[in-house]
């Protein structure tokens, strides 16, 4: 039995400690918001935040978050910066098919978490490894512009 900390809540799963986080999440605990993409951690679209770090969900097993706190889409917009990348991605209007976005966000809330004033520069660093199919960066980048000015 192993013991996860997943948005604020001690779950307990039987399961192996090598499975990855996403499947846990999806699988054992119904947690859909969190994408399966490419399960290569070359996609972006399974990132969830181990200790605030955005993590690839897909390759990273349950063991290496033990002790740690995951938290996922169902639970970031509880953090005031989570809060403000939801609100501009919405005002922006960034989703076209949304299946990248997610992920997208979680990337977009670690960032804004460290550096609440990224330039284009530090935003597509911290981006680059979110693939969306439907190329809705600019609207990702103008969408975490809008969050760092409502956090500013």
């Amino acid at each position: 039995m192993i013991t996860l900390n997943i948005n604020g809540k001690e779950q307990q799963l039987d399961v192996s400690d090598d499975m990855p986080i996403l499947w846990a999440l999806r699988d054992v605990l119904h947690m859909t918001g969190t994408k399966f993409g490419c399960g290569m951690a070359q996609c972006g679209a399974c990132t969830v935040h181990v200790d605030g770090q955005p993590t690839r969900s897909c390759i990273t097993p349950i063991s290496a978050a033990v002790g740690k706190k995951i938290v996922t889409i169902e639970d970031v917009q509880n953090d005031k910066v989570g809060e403000a990348v939801q609100a501009a991605w919405s005002e922006i209007d960034v989703v076209q098919c949304g299946y990248c976005q997610s992920g997208q966000i979680m990337a977009a809330t670690a960032l804004l978490t460290t550096n609440q004033a990224p330039t284009d520069a530090d935003i597509d660093a911290a981006m680059s490894g979110n693939i969306c199919r439907c190329g809705t960066y600019p609207r990702i980048r103008a969408a975490i512009h809008a969050a760092a000015n409502k956090l500013a």
